[in-house]
């Protein structure tokens, strides 16, 4: 079983769409040329992420996703190496504490409220407002990768 990345292209939106939907992230600002796919030789896309630029002038690595039948296989490595090679310098991100391990292979590190841009602070609000994640007891984290942070790539 292999796969190979390739950028998206426009009729691949309804599949991007549909995947962020099925893993339950958040589905707002998906923009298919901001998109990576991971895709079988018969180009089925098994994976997606994207890097959105935010008005705040932060980026964030977001909508990384993989089809069930494909997790543990390196698809979401693959997607994120890849997206941080081009798009090398400072990123956050947004997850659930269960996912901060896998996070950090890539140079991430949890960041306090007082270190995050306009943007991440305003969705941090709001998540613990309307107790989004208490649904799976889970915690958000806001992330943050510094410029060129070397990757410990364990598989």
């Amino acid at each position: 079983m292999s796969f190979h990345l390739r950028p998206a292209k426009s009729s691949d939106f309804p599949k991007i769409r549909a995947l962020i939907r099925a893993v339950q992230i958040n589905p707002l600002g998906l923009n298919w040329e901001h998109f990576v796919l991971a895709v079988t030789s018969q180009d089925e896309m098994i994976g997606c992420g994207q890097v959105k630029n935010h008005r705040d002038g932060s980026r964030e690595l977001a909508s990384i996703a993989v089809v069930p039948a494909w997790r543990g296989k390196g698809v979401a490595r693959a997607i994120i190496e890849k997206l941080l090679e081009a798009h090398p310098g400072g990123l956050y991100l947004t997850c659930r504490a269960s996912l901060q391990p896998f996070y950090e292979r890539f140079g991430f590190e949890v960041i306090e409220t007082s270190q995050m841009p306009s943007y991440f602070r305003r969705i941090s609000r709001l998540v613990r407002a309307l107790g989004v994640l208490r649904v799976v007891d889970q915690k958000l984290l806001v992330m943050k990768r510094k410029a060129n942070k070397n990757i410990n790539r364990k598989r």
